[in-house]
């Protein structure tokens, strides 16, 4: 189940249909007390936020997600109209997974909500994830190396997230692609992934050298790596 709070009717009319048409169970929600309401009857897999509402805004409705238990790991994407750096960086420390400015693309909606519920997947349940000395925390969106806080971008986050998620499985360009990205592989993307995955060993330093390149596939991270691992 993904829940909606828009309050124009004619784009929460369009998210609806786009979601139940790729069989998405959805909710929509025009007025904040009704969401609350909703919340309290079910958990949703994922919430898509509009910032700007009336009642209440969809920045202090983000802040009480995370700030609940409950909630706290529920991905949740937000929609403004407000398309500033400023306004996405505020959304994003705020705990949101994602943000998309307005007018968007329907098409690129649905692969951002897909990308959400993926997360939700039951091997990607745990929020905190230890491996020897890195702790990925999902619910507070970091990471420590050795009690250290290492900063990430968002999606160095979301990679390594996934990666520490599943040890030892091999990922496909195209999947990291399709899981973090949110879109399908198009020759010459490939690139993107290489150059993020570059910057994120660099940054976890010694222990970075766990993420090992699988010529010609993707990439995979090493739970028992022997020391000193070559890069491929």
């Amino acid at each position: 189940m993904v829940y909606i709070v828009e309050d124009e009717a004619s784009i929460l009319e369009l998210i609806l249909y786009a979601l139940n048409t790729q069989n998405i169970q959805a909710k929509g929600f025009q007025q904040p007390s009704d969401f609350w309401k909703a919340m309290r009857e079910e958990i949703p897999k994922a919430i898509v936020l509009d910032i700007m509402l009336p009642q209440e805004d969809g920045l202090s409705m983000l802040r009480k997600i995370r700030d609940d238990a409950g909630t706290r790991t529920i991905p949740v994407m937000m929609l403004t109209a407000l398309g500033s750096e400023f306004e996405k960086v505020k959304g994003l420390d705020c705990g949101a997974d994602d943000y998309l400015a307005k007018p968007f693309g329907i098409m690129e909606m649905l692969a951002r909500v897909r990308v959400m519920l993926r997360r939700t997947d039951s091997k990607f349940n745990s929020d905190v994830i230890t491996i020897d000395e890195v702790t990925i925390c999902y619910s507070k969106r970091n990471v420590t190396y050795n009690g250290s806080p290492i900063t990430l971008t968002a999606k160095e986050f979301d990679i390594l997230y996934l990666l520490m998620a599943s040890p030892e499985r091999v990922f496909s360009r195209e999947e990291l692609l399709s899981h973090i990205w949110g879109y399908t592989y198009r020759q010459g993307e490939s690139r993107t992934v290489d150059i993020h995955l570059n910057t994120l060993r660099q940054k976890l330093g010694k222990w970075g050298k766990r993420i090992k390149t699988i010529r010609g596939i993707g990439y995979k991270l090493l739970e028992n790596p022997l020391p000193d691992i070559p890069q491929i």
